[in-house]
């Protein structure tokens, strides 16, 4: 009797430990997973609030958004420093990346708007204006039909890929003159709505009643002109990650593809979802129509 009590502790005592054992492995394997995303500050509104939802769905997975640049965002996920690298641009338009080793994953497509402090007086611009303006030829707002302002460029830092996208089709390929850089699309924001005679750009999700969005040409930069081109200032955003992603970061990009991200987050946050568009541009600024 003793001998049969004594194995019948046993037993409970080695199923506890397995149970145990069984407990702690299921918590490492389905909980405390996260995904690191760094780039874009443009798309870093749609990250961030798909994130939010998707670990709300997800007990124990954190997504981490950060800001930094696409530049940043694609150095990191080319040295495999991050699980996915948010970017305006195509990898093959940044210097030292070797696009071929990273997989694309096109998730939206962001207007690019300028935008100038309320007190300039200034609410259109041909494209040429646009351009001298940023290269330094014009220097007060009353040279464009605007207020008597000294002109104060804000510019995004080198490896935006906001400032990249800007200058390649709103500049026609003219790099800007040296200014004051900011890091991201908020703060330029932020400065231009309290530096009078200021002027930058931002992408549309950042557009608020602080600054005077400008119209160039005459078009207004709406999601309606970007779908077919007529607004040209626009870029595809991208979650770059290596050509073969771990299952944790599948599921997160096939979440963001989704139509409850597509058709709800992308709308409200002020992107336009890459089924709409009416004309897909290339890595080398090809534009055709969608068939």
């Amino acid at each position: 009797m003793k001998k049969s009590r004594v194995i019948q502790l046993l037993g409970l005592i080695v199923i506890g430990v397995l149970v145990g054992f069984g407990y702690t492995n299921r918590e490492k394997t389905n909980a405390g997973q996260s995904i690191t995303a760094v780039g874009s500050t443009a798309l870093q509104p749609l990250v961030e609030a798909a994130g939010e939802q998707y670990s709300s769905n997800h007990a124990g997975v954190f997504i981490n958004v950060q800001g930094g640049g696409s530049g940043t965002g694609l150095s990191q996920i080319q040295s495999g420093a991050v699980a996915i690298g948010n970017s305006d641009i195509f990898a093959e338009e940044q210097s030292g990346i070797q696009a071929s080793k990273l997989k694309d994953h096109r998730v939206a497509v962001v207007g690019i708007a300028p935008i100038v402090n309320k007190q300039v007086g200034v609410s259109n611009l041909t494209q040429q204006q646009l351009i001298d303006i940023f290269t330094g030829k014009v220097k007060n707002w009353r040279e464009v039909g605007g207020n008597n302002l000294p002109i104060t460029l804000i510019n995004r830092a080198q490896g935006s890929g906001t400032r990249k996208t800007f200058e390649s089709y709103a500049l026609k390929g003219h790099a800007s003159a040296d200014s004051q850089e900011q890091d991201s699309s908020g703060l330029a924001r932020s400065i231009v709505a309290s530096t009078p005679g200021a002027i930058s750009y931002v992408a549309f999700s950042y557009l608020d009643q602080s600054v005077q969005a400008v119209r160039v040409d005459g078009v207004r930069p709406t999601e309606t002109n970007v779908r077919q081109n007529r607004w040209y200032i626009w870029s595809y955003e991208h979650l770059y990650t290596g050509q073969r992603p771990n299952q944790l970061t599948k599921q997160f990009i096939d979440y963001v593809l989704s139509p409850a991200v597509q058709q709800k987050l992308v709308k409200q946050l002020g992107y336009i979802s890459v089924h709409e568009m009416q004309v897909q541009r290339s890595a080398a600024g090809k534009v055709t129509a969608v068939k």
